[in-house]
């Protein structure tokens, strides 16, 4: 991606251009106060400083980690409105931290699917033997490879489980009476 000359300001479309973003994009973080123009042309153009393509990946960065826009904005606001630096550097390390604390989480939860499914895959690839005659229903406790019901990993079991066959509901039509 070529980045324009330090001394030349860009029109909202170049700068779009220049981070891959849509215009509508660049006006909705101008609205929401996360980017500033530099200047406006003698037509009223916006115009951008280099600067603004960094803060543009800045936002990219945060979105990326999980922030949504409308924390970016929060949390800068109250980085901005701080009373000291020592206040708004307190304030980014603990909206940060939150965030590393609730990835960590996240990371955790996507490590026991991970092992989850693992678990079914390695069961299902015993499978690819099993006898064709099977019924779905009977999948899983087939008794084939070593499977019984009590033995399928939960993410299988309760696939193949039938211990409550669908209810059939007749369907009443109910005519209004005049």
């Amino acid at each position: 991606m070529a980045y324009p000359a330090e001394d030349k300001l860009l029109r909202v479309g170049e700068l779009a251009k220049a981070v891959g973003k849509t215009v509508r994009a660049m006006h909705l973080y101008e609205e929401l106060g996360l980017l500033e123009p530099a200047a406006r042309s003698d037509g009223g153009f916006r115009l951008y400083g280099p600067d603004a393509i960094d803060r543009i990946h800045w936002i990219a960065k945060l979105q990326a980690i999980g922030f949504t826009l409308a924390e970016i904005q929060g949390f800068t606001a109250d980085f901005r409105d701080a009373g000291t630096g020592k206040q708004a550097t307190d304030r980014a390390r603990a909206v940060f931290s939150a965030k590393l604390d609730a990835i960590r989480e996240q990371m955790t939860q996507l490590q026991v699917i991970e092992n989850d499914l693992h678990e079914a895959l390695a069961y299902l690839d015993s499978c690819t033997t099993c006898s064709t005659e099977y019924t779905p229903h009977e999948c899983g406790g087939c008794g084939h490879n070593g499977h019984s019901r009590d033995k399928a990993p939960p993410l299988f079991a309760g696939l193949s489980r039938r211990d409550v066959a669908p209810a059939r509901v007749p369907l009443t039509i109910v005519r209004p009476t005049r």
